[in-house]
């Protein structure tokens, strides 16, 4: 180990040290190691341990063959991370819930305020929205969570940031490889699957393909879903690395049962509105996605790294009103995306005072052009168009950063990023009563980031950053102005101050993380009122958003156990008019509880034989913005169990996990600001899954 005088040459070395204990992950090595030694890159963009990051980040190592879990969903695996919220809703036609700090708790389908990014290419448009369900869990080996003001150089809508890591093909001499799964479980629950990887010398791919179907917890919850990931990495020398990546995200049926008025919610979880009935509301996804990744390495200083890439998303959904009104633009919504972009960055390793100084210059441009149609919804079955409309939404960002290790413990970050963003809508839809609504709006902004990291010794760090963000109105945010036809153009990006001040510690097989965290928004972006089931939103001021996050890990060698806990305090600071009442100053911003807590302990008493019993708390949830009712606060178990063995060549798996143990009821997400009163979202009773996998 490095003694503490030693710190600034031990960080010099941390991206070949970094390396090293990825490949030693990836190898499967002593849960302790994967727990205290992983490796990230967000914080910096180059690969260093997790715990010389100067900023709070986490990364939870994926085991696709040993997990006891279907690999369906993201919220399976970020319950460890504090400072994230990330709810199934048992709607796969709304996608899943996801915040960081309290950035994105507004959103009531898709992700907003966190970016999210598969192999270093976007999940989240350049408006700002996103979708957290086409990462394939079944090939990811790494899952990176980044909050506080680091993450604003990621630029637009970066309250936060998830980053999956798929697995990378293997080339020889490493080993062919191909394994199989299958399991089931209450409520019609099935997966299927296989992976197959393989390579020569310079030259390997990887085929992953899932299948999940479920008839769903709730009534008129049914869904189905098949995923892709493909990749073909070609290393024509030690230098250089290319990786060709195709996604597929195929949701051919993905019934939508609404959210429950607490009435509803509190007689029967199970039950399904019966407007949901009426309009047969339902999604269909269709996403295809191309990907080419580039690193060169001219030498030991120098490395760049570029992307390039391109796709299409075709949604089809019937929401739960006819949109038969002249001015409305419809009850049933066909969107064609097609989306591309290309990044470029170079990363220098140089010194300055005979101490560390690396720094990171870098570009990336995104473009959406998204064609909307809207027809009346006749029961669930398409009629006469109420909206023809051609979308784009396109930035060119521009960023910078540089980390310099300026004393033997002491090392300095500064970034800047400027972006600039630009919505646009050409009509084509002119009628009587719906005129000519094209137009058009540019946003800009500079995000600067600050940071500072004291090396106390090799196990111990405090850090502290300061920053600024932004967060644009996405296409369907701006779509509609109040008391007019056509987009509402003057809703302006929402901009936040953001600061934090951390600690991480480690000693043998413990590791201790604190952080505690202030962000403070101005024309936040929030809904005002509904008009013929049109979302309008307006913009307020002082919105603060602050808290405390804290975790705890422990390997003793049979017995592991695991802590996280956040405190959040997220208010509106200003009192405001919406169209559900007057919001006083000091209410609480809804769907982000004040305390949240994961607590697990995990016994691993014989060879090949893991089991572990989690639990999840949290405190009540508002579920508007004039805090009119909430969700109670709720504690669930869930019990998992895992047995691996060896049969010739095949390691299998089999293992079964029981979620709410104690069969609790309670609202497991809610939709936000819901004009209908429908906030509740049930979560499922006592639910079973078991599995088995094998692995040639």
């Amino acid at each position: 180990m490095d003694k503490p005088n030693n710190h600034g040459r031990r960080v010099a070395t941390a991206i070949s040290t970094g390396a090293l204990l990825l490949t030693a992950a990836a190898g499967a090595k002593a849960q302790q190691e994967k727990q205290l030694e992983e490796v990230v890159v967000s914080a910096s963009r180059s690969e260093q341990k997790r715990f010389d990051a100067p900023a709070s980040i986490d990364a939870v190592q994926v085991d696709p063959l040993r997990a006891a879990s279907p690999l369906v969903n993201l919220s399976e695996l970020l319950g460890t991370v504090p400072g994230i919220q990330i709810r199934e809703r048992q709607n796969y036609a709304q996608d899943l819930q996801l915040s960081v700090r309290g950035f994105g708790t507004r959103s009531t389908f898709g992700v907003r305020g966190v970016r999210v990014l598969v192999d270093g290419i976007p999940a989240t448009m350049p408006d700002g929205q996103g979708q957290a369900a086409t990462a394939t869990l079944t090939s990811a080996r790494r899952i990176e969570i980044l909050r506080g003001p680091v993450a604003q150089l990621y630029g637009n809508a970066a309250g936060g940031v998830v980053q999956v890591f798929t697995a990378e093909p293997p080339l020889a001499p490493q080993k062919p490889y191909a394994s199989a799964s299958l399991g089931a479980g209450s409520d019609g629950q099935r997966q299927v699957g296989f992976t197959l990887a393989g390579g020569a010398e310079t030259l390997g791919g990887l085929l992953d393909v899932s299948r999940y179907e479920t008839d769903g917890y709730r009534d008129h919850s049914a869904a189905e879903r098949t995923q892709v990931n493909a990749k073909v990495l070609w290393q024509p020398s030690s230098s250089t690395k290319v990786t060709g990546i195709v996604n597929i995200f195929d949701q051919p049926l993905a019934q939508d049962p609404l959210g429950l008025t607490r009435a509803q919610f509190e007689q029967n979880p199970r039950q399904v509105a019966p407007v949901a009935l009426t309009f047969d509301t339902r999604k269909t996804i269709e996403q295809k996605q191309a990907g080419l990744l580039f690193e060169h390495k001219f030498d030991r200083s120098n490395t760049i790294n570029a992307r390039l890439y391109a796709g299409t998303r075709e949604v089809f959904q019937t929401l739960s009103f006819s949109g038969a009104a002249a001015n409305s633009s419809g009850g049933v919504v066909d969107l064609d995306n097609h989306y591309r972009g290309a990044g470029l960055s170079w990363t220098h390793a140089t010194q300055a005072g005979g101490m560390p100084l690396n720094w990171t210059l870098g570009m990336e441009a995104d473009d959406l052009d998204q064609t909307r149609r809207g027809f009346v919804n006749n029961n669930g079955t398409p009629g006469a168009l109420r909206r023809d409309e051609r979308d784009n939404a396109n930035n060119v960002d521009i960023f910078g950063q540089v980390d310099w290790t300026f004393a033997e413990q002491w090392k300095a970050t500064a970034g800047l990023r400027s972006s600039r963003v630009r919505l646009s809508v050409d009509d084509r839809y002119i009628t009587a009563a719906s005129p000519n609504d094209s137009g058009s709006v540019e946003y800009r902004n500079t995000s600067p980031v600050l940071g500072l990291v004291w090396y106390a010794n090799d196990n111990l760090n405090f850090y502290g950053n300061l920053g600024r963000g932004f967060e644009s109105p996405t296409l369907a945010e701006s779509a509609y102005r109040a008391g007019a036809t056509g987009p509402n153009l003057g809703l302006q990006p929402s901009k936040s101050r953001q600061g934090e001040i951390g600690m991480k510690w480690r000693s043998g097989a413990q590791s201790v993380d604190l952080a505690i965290f202030t962000a403070r928004s101005k024309d936040e972006i929030v809904p005002q009122t509904t008009e013929n089931g049109r979302s309008i939103f307006q913009n307020i001021d002082s919105v603060e958003r602050r808290g405390f996050e804290a975790s705890w890990r422990n390997d003793m060698g049979r017995i592991g156990t695991q802590l996280a806990y956040t405190l959040l305090d997220a208010r509106f600071k200003q009192g405001f008019a919406s169209g559900s009442g007057a919001v006083a100053a000091g209410n609480r911003l809804p769907g982000a509880p004040m305390h949240s807590l994961f607590a697990q302990i995990e016994a691993r008493p014989l060879q090949g034989l893991s089991t572990a019993l989690e639990m999840r708390a949290e405190s009540k949830t508002y579920v508007d913005d004039v805090n009119s009712e909430t969700a109670p606060g709720y504690a669930v178990f869930n019990l998992r169990a895992a047995q691996e063995f060896r049969a010739g060549a095949t390691t299998w798996t089999l293992f079964g996990r029981i979620d709410n143990l104690f069969d609790r009821d309670y609202a497991g997400s809610v939709i936000v600001n819901d004009g209908n009163r429908r906030f509740y979202e049930p979560a499922p009773g006592r639910r079973f899954f078991v599995g088995l996998r094998a692995s040639l």
